[in-house]
């Protein structure tokens, strides 16, 4: 079966050697993923085409994600909630199942290095990113999320939208306002491409906490280095994120759920 990844720009996505790794633990000889590029006025177009060739579905990305959520004749929860798809089945009718797999791969690494029920957690930011973690990490039942952001009101909003439907308490903060520690703290913000310092206050981070980025690269990133000055030891970036939600997306359509941790090891050992 046919899979592919649909982006403008794609040339940079790693997902077709993900998924080839996933396939291989299968033996999955008929499994192919390629990289395919999307006029920006072209996505569902390309999608019908997909559908008329027999492929069974395609990972989306930027800047399709909201498209990709329009366009899905039906929608997983936590697509539902994060108001954009990442993952589309197609079925043996034509019929485009719409999914987010990005919370539940950032759920899943972040449970490779602590645990999440009961801990207070910090989500930095209230943008896309963070809108499609928000069910996942709820369900994982922290103790409280707090949403913060420069530009508060956007944190309200977002906390209004989620909170009645949580099954965790969720508030909003402007960075400077933030009170108390968090044990796990959560950096969906841009700030790290352009390698600026978030201003939160001190003490932020609990003694042992996890800082965690959605960014990644081969050099660590601004954020990671920004917690590391303030002492914290446990710094993890997105890649086991990125290598997560494909096993997602991969388990969505094939029904084998591949092991994470090899492929991860050999993602990092690439960049």
């Amino acid at each position: 079966m046919r899979y592919f990844v649909i982006g403008n720009p794609i040339a940079h996505s790693k997902s077709p050697q993900i998924h080839a790794a996933f396939a291989a633990q299968f033996g999955l000889v008929d499994f192919s993923y390629e990289r395919l590029l999307a006029p920006l006025d072209g996505f569902a177009a390309t999608v019908r085409q997909l559908v008329e060739t027999g492929a069974g579905g395609c990972n989306v990305t930027v800047p399709f994600k909201e498209e990709a959520f329009r366009l899905a004749d039906s929608l997983t929860p936590r697509a539902a909630a994060a108001g954009a798809v990442n993952t589309l089945r197609i079925g043996a009718d034509g019929r485009l199942l719409g999914d987010n797999t990005d919370g539940a791969g950032l759920v899943a690494d972040l449970l490779r290095h602590g645990e999440l029920a009961g801990r207070r957690v910090l989500l930095l930011g209230a943008g896309g990113a963070a809108r499609g973690v928000l069910l996942p990490l709820a369900e994982a039942r922290p103790a409280a999320i707090v949403l913060a952001n420069r530009s508060v009101d956007k944190a309200h909003a977002l906390v209004d939208e989620f909170a009645p439907r949580l099954p965790a308490p969720l508030s909003a903060s402007a960075f400077a306002d933030l009170a108390g520690a968090f044990d796990v703290v959560v950096n969906a913000t841009s700030a790290s491409l352009g390698g600026a310092a978030i201003p939160l206050p001190d003490g932020v981070f609990a003694p042992g906490a996890l800082a965690y980025d959605m960014m990644y690269g081969k050099e660590e990133t601004a954020f990671l280095a920004q917690a590391r000055a303030a002492g914290v030891a446990r710094r993890v970036d997105g890649l086991g994120m990125l290598v997560g939600q494909a096993a997602e997306a991969f388990a969505l359509w094939t029904g084998h759920r591949p092991d994470v941790a090899p492929v991860l090891a050999q993602m990092r050992g690439a960049l």
